[in-house]
């Protein structure tokens, strides 16, 4: 079974935790399953994971050098 991706939503995230659930929510309603990457999971990343893990959406982490490399692609 295949399962395919596309990038639906490619903007900075919100700095809250309200404004978070509000765009995860608009974007589950919209598309159903929705995978959150980040390339920080630590510092600026924690929040948005910690909010998309508790709203049962996938959660990844891409290292910032993997980012790079795809970028200059």
């Amino acid at each position: 079974m295949s399962i395919w991706r596309k990038k639906v939503f490619d903007k900075r995230l919100p700095n809250s935790e309200p404004k978070l659930r509000e765009v995860f929510a608009k974007l589950k309603t919209k598309h159903g399953t929705v995978l959150v990457l980040v390339d920080q999971p630590v510092s600026i990343g924690a929040l948005p994971l910690a909010v998309a893990r508790d709203m049962d959406c996938e959660v990844a982490y891409l290292p910032g050098l993997t980012m790079r490399r795809i970028a200059d692609l």
